[in-house]
């Protein structure tokens, strides 16, 4: 009988944690913090941040740098846009922040991947683009290399 309850709220808790990813990936560009998305479903900061990690592997700030990075990667490649004009089209405050989460999550700095972008043959279809150039984590691009 006990385990209904916590059946329920987990179950409530993950339709709340949808709601904060789907915000992220509309707002991604507006000035988000974990406290604000908290408090859009009603919980403590701490506990959306224990449970968006537990729920998705990373936390909400993660998320939502890592959706930053995802749009940046896009305007770089399909734009003239300045790194500095896509920093601040993507929601970044700072171009030395930006610059080195985008090296952190990408492996190269924005100038360089864009320098690749412009170089590579062709353009991928969105679908496939999309999976190909999805921001890699040092550490997991640790595991991949291992593999």
């Amino acid at each position: 009988m006990s385990a209904d309850p916590v059946r329920a709220r987990r179950l409530r808790d993950l339709a709340l944690l949808r709601r904060v990813r789907d915000r992220i990936d509309r707002e991604y560009a507006q000035p988000l913090n974990v406290e604000n998305l908290a408090r859009g479903v009603h919980m403590s900061a701490g506990h959306l941040s224990r449970e968006f990690k537990r729920a998705y592997g990373e936390s909400p700030y993660s998320y939502v740098m890592t959706r930053r990075i995802e749009r940046a990667m896009d305007l770089l490649r399909r734009t003239d846009l300045s790194v500095t004009e896509v920093c601040f089209a993507v929601g970044g405050s700072s171009l030395g922040t930006f610059s080195t989460r985008f090296t952190e999550l990408v492996g190269m700095s924005p100038t360089a991947y864009r320098d690749l972008a412009r170089s590579a043959p062709g353009e991928l279809p969105p679908c496939v683009s999309r999976q190909v150039t999805r921001p890699v984590r040092n550490r997991e691009a640790a595991a991949v290399a291992g593999s």
